[in-house]
């Protein structure tokens, strides 16, 4: 069984090679309003999933969201959203965009080696927002509509990964090669404020202020065995010198000294990562096994967890079956675990016992993301799409609108026998994931038909409206 299908829920979202992001501040303050902003946020991130594969499995999501949830209350903006994703790459980076869109790497996660370093890549992330480190220096801001702001803002991203972001722009929007990289990168002040600022919301949301000197001087060290055409990107826009470590040192030293382990969840996170890191399941198993019995390893149930989910994508389920009863005796309650339970079930042929475990599971965390995303999903596989939508749409009620969660609607809608409101799931669904024109497609289907009732009508009469702006405004641009 391939790694990936593993988790069954994952959205197909990145459609081209992996990309190296500079990182970017947030556009707020006088030049837009926050409708403005949410909207080129949003555009921002439709470029970016054109571009790169961001992993949308609900309990990696939902782990990444809620540390960055609790580093935002203790920063400069508590109650503001953000949005925490993951990027599915092997290079060590983190990046900001517009809107509160941050960005972090797999191969970033992997390397840290606590959670408090993790989440010191977060908060710095947090201040270059809150500091408004972009748009103060982003003229084009004044000229451009916001789609097409937000297409210039990628195609920097997606020129800096090839060295040219003047011919990134020039492809992506039409525009002169006056909206520069110097325009997106970070001055040094700006990287000392997001230390000093980082660094004083990590102590306020009870993590080790000291962990941004480690992480720093880790990288540091490891640095010096790259080729100059090598170092990670992170290196290259964040330059780790001896006295920014120190710097940071100093000032994590202004903050009384408290010892925080690290969360479960950190170290089940990490290891699902690594799982995925490994090209055939033979090697995690492998790799799993060998740590294990060496007891080499940070957190012994993390190890565990990995092997377990190792063994199920190798189809080894009498020995994923022993794993998970040791796991399940220490924490029967753990979230993690039971849906790893109903993975099991679900991969060795009892999928009715799967939607029991995850039925019951649901009972005690009611509403609870991964829990219901997977019991969807479950539904849905055992062919009872009007359940599965009754779920979704309380979902969508109370959450983030991801691409992830249309998509499942759209499946849900059509088995329900809704053929015209699954088309309208879909073109969300398309939307989210950076495709403008099928999605514009699936709403002229839908409004071509004579079942449609007029509230569905008017519904996706203006949606539309909406899309075929975007959609005028960008081929403007392109001319």
């Amino acid at each position: 069984m391939s790694l990936l299908l593993l988790f069954s829920i994952v959205a197909p979202v990145g459609y081209s090679q992996e990309y190296n992001l500079p990182e970017l501040g947030d556009p707020s303050g006088n030049l837009l309003s926050p409708t403005e902003e949410k909207r080129l946020g949003q555009a921002f991130m439709r470029s970016v999933k054109r571009a790169m594969k961001v992993i949308a499995t609900p309990i990696m999501t939902s782990y990444i969201q809620s540390l960055g949830d609790r580093l935002v209350e203790q920063s400069e903006a508590p109650g503001r959203a953000f949005h925490f994703f993951l990027v599915d790459s092997h290079e060590v980076n983190a990046f900001a965009g517009p809107g509160g869109f941050i960005g972090i790497n797999t191969g970033l996660v992997i390397i840290t080696e606590s959670e408090s370093e993790l989440a010191s890549v977060v908060a710095h992330e947090i201040a270059h927002v809150t500091q408004n480190h972009l748009v103060r220096t982003f003229d084009a801001v004044r000229q451009l509509s916001l789609p097409a702001t937000a297409l210039a803002i990628a195609a920097v991203v997606l020129g800096a990964a090839t060295n040219n972001p003047e011919a990134g722009l020039a492809a992506a929007t039409g525009l002169q090669a006056g909206v520069a990289q110097r325009q997106i990168n970070f001055t040094r002040a700006n990287e000392e404020e997001a230390d000093a600022i980082g660094i004083h919301t990590l102590a306020e949301a009870g993590f080790d202020p000291q962990a941004m000197a480690d992480f720093f001087e880790r990288l540091g060290k490891a640095s010096r065995l790259y080729d100059s055409g090598q170092v990670p990107e992170f290196l290259r826009t964040h330059p780790v010198t001896p006295n920014r470590t120190a710097s940071a040192r100093a000032r994590a030293a202004q903050y009384p000294y408290k010892q925080r382990p690290d969360s479960l969840r950190y170290h089940l996170f990490r290891a699902t990562l690594q799982v995925l890191n490994f090209n055939t399941s033979k090697q995690a198993v492998k790799h799993f096994r060998d740590t294990l019995a060496g007891h080499r390893y940070r957190n012994e149930d993390g190890q565990r967890y990995g092997y377990l989910l190792a063994l199920i994508a190798n189809e080894d389920y009498k020995e994923a079956g022993k794993q998970l009863k040791i796991l399940l005796q220490k924490r029967p309650d753990q979230i993690a675990y039971i849906v790893a339970q109903a993975l099991l079930l679900k991969h060795s042929g009892h999928p009715e016992e799967a939607l029991k475990v995850t039925r019951n599971a649901l009972e005690l965390y009611p509403g609870n993301y991964p829990l219901s995303m997977f019991y969807a999903q479950a539904l849905l596989d055992q062919e009872h799409p009007e359940e599965a939508l009754k779920l979704l749409e309380e979902l969508l009620r109370g959450r983030l609108q991801g691409e992830l969660l249309f998509k499942l609607l759209a499946e849900a809608a059509s088995g329900a026998g809704k053929v015209n409101l699954a088309r309208q799931y879909l073109a969300e669904y398309y939307y989210l994931s950076g495709a403008l024109e099928p999605a514009i497609q699936q709403l002229n289907i839908a409004l071509r038909s004579h079942a449609i009732s007029d509230y569905q009508s008017a519904q996706m009469t203006a949606r539309l409206h909406e899309l075929k702006e975007e959609e005028a405004e960008l081929k403007k641009r392109n001319r």
